[in-house]
């Protein structure tokens, strides 16, 4: 059913006047009232609360309400439970589930309006305004352990979208790890205190100098390692499995695991390609992948690697056969067949200006020029076995840049699949930054390191309902076309 809207001042100042507005916030594009309404027609919220890890043998308040409330909540990034009385008022919670979630009454002496909610059992004696307590969530978010909560999201969630025929037939996903920084509160249960520098990367301190450990900043966090599910054209992003640890844990052995339960619970077939960072580099655990649970890992290498400067050597040999790689490029802008002669008058004046332009140019610096890449070159070399520890032979995919000055630089991609298309590997490589995308959004606009409460629990909470929303948004907006 369409939405239209229409600006009228006089209205909402008047509505102002009687008070009628609790909570304001900015609108989106995504109606809260019709993502609650799919959800519950395809029978997602009850497949939610079916398989909850409820720490509860009774349950006055449905499950499903408890999951609802708690999806609202970070629909519109608010994370302290005392808000939800805000969240429900301002929302789209009671408008899509109706009178069992409550209703707006209008007081006949006084002229208020406010929301009266009937509750889900005969313990009330007031007129509720919420449909639940406020503290009802906060304690269901602490009763229920992180661990299993987690368990929920890989297992029962991930399902969930596996019987919605959410994930695409190419099985794409990305793995990565993210740091999640708090405030310097030893209480954060779980939480480390490490050393890093300007650009938020852990360093060691004992092997700084002066100079470089001035820049560096002590700070407490939290560890974030995710699975994300995209297709090649990055239309959509879901996520498919996360742990969440202490920041000072280290991300390889977590993310091999997550990825063998993802196998085990989902089976083979679903997650055929994997696209790390140079982090997670394990020549084991990447033969063991493409061995046993059939999935094929895409990775860079490290400069310090024989591997790497076996390839490189060749290459500066002239032994490689390279060819030009170029970012592919947007779909075609459409362009009227018919253009009015002014119009195409106005293009070409347009054209020639940018070609005046260009021509008077200043020389740039040799500084600049050192920084300008002038083009990218791949070439491919398969059935490498110099990396000892990985049972299996490898490929490599040559990645040469040459800069405006003359210098090249290389870093070379290493695929358990045979590469027999060097441009479209390095094209799929770039999938990678989806998800450090992800990481920025969910930071920035869903406040995902705004925790309010110090108990691991309850932060698992958050971080779990927060990719469990997005997810479902992406879910949804994938259903109608977006």
């Amino acid at each position: 059913m369409p939405m239209y809207f229409e600006r009228n001042d006089a209205l909402v100042i008047e509505a102002f006047r009687r008070g009628e507005f609790d909570y304001l916030e900015g609108v989106g594009e995504v109606s809260e009232v019709d993502f609650f309404r799919a959800i519950t027609e395809r029978k997602i919220l009850r497949k939610l609360a079916d398989t909850y890890p409820s720490p509860c043998q009774k349950h006055d308040v449905p499950l499903w309400v408890y999951i609802a409330s708690d999806l609202s909540m970070r629909f519109h990034a608010v994370h302290p439970f005392h808000a939800f009385p805000y969240v429900v008022r301002s929302g789209g919670l009671v408008q899509a589930f109706g009178p069992q979630m409550g209703h707006k009454a209008v007081h006949p002496e006084t002229g208020d309006i406010s929301l009266r909610c009937q509750g889900f059992n005969d313990k009330n004696e007031y007129d509720r305004q919420t449909p639940c307590d406020q503290d009802y969530l906060r304690k269901m978010a602490l009763r229920t352990g992180a661990q299993g909560l987690q368990a929920w999201f890989n297992r029962d969630v991930v399902g969930i979208f596996k019987q919605h025929h959410a994930f695409d037939p190419e099985g794409i996903f990305i793995g990565d790890a993210t740091y999640l920084f708090l405030p310097d509160n030893p209480r954060y249960e779980g939480s480390s205190r490490m050393l890093f520098d300007e650009h938020h990367h852990p360093v060691d301190g004992s092997k700084l100098t002066p100079q470089q450990r001035a820049r560096c900043t002590w700070r407490r966090c939290y560890k974030l390692v995710s699975l994300l599910h995209t297709n090649r054209a990055a239309e959509f992003f879901l996520y498919a499995g996360l742990v969440l640890t202490a920041g000072q844990d280290h991300e390889g052995p977590l993310l091999y695991r997550l990825v063998e339960e993802f196998v085990q619970n989902h089976g083979r077939g679903l997650m055929k390609r994997l696209i790390l960072d140079r982090g997670f580099l394990d020549g084991a655990q990447m033969g063991r992948c493409q061995q046993e649970l059939g999935i094929d890992i895409l990775i860079p290498v490290r400069h310090n690697m024989e591997i790497y400067q076996d390839v490189v050597g060749l290459a500066q040999a002239g032994q490689l056969s390279f060819q030009p790689w170029a970012p592919a490029p947007p779909g075609p802008q459409p362009i009227p067949l018919h253009r009015p002669p002014r119009i195409k008058k106005r293009e070409e004046a347009r054209q020639k200006t940018l070609a005046r332009q260009k021509a008077q140019a200043p020389t740039l610096d040799p500084k600049a020029l050192s920084t300008r890449r002038v083009r990218s070159e791949v070439a491919a070399v398969n059935g490498l076995e110099t990396f000892s520890s990985c049972p299996i032979p490898l490929n490599a995919l040559v990645n040469r840049e040459v800069y405006a000055d003359g210098h090249v630089d290389y870093w070379v991609l290493l695929d358990t699949a045979p590469i027999r298309q060097p441009a479209s590997t390095r094209q799929e490589y770039g999938l990678r930054e989806t998800i450090e995308e992800r990481h920025r959004q969910l930071k920035c606009f869903s406040d995902l390191e705004a925790f309010t409460s110090r108990a691991f629990n309850v932060i698992a909470n958050q971080v779990v309902f927060v990719l469990l929303t997005y997810s479902l948004l992406q879910w949804y907006l994938l259903r109608i076309s977006r």
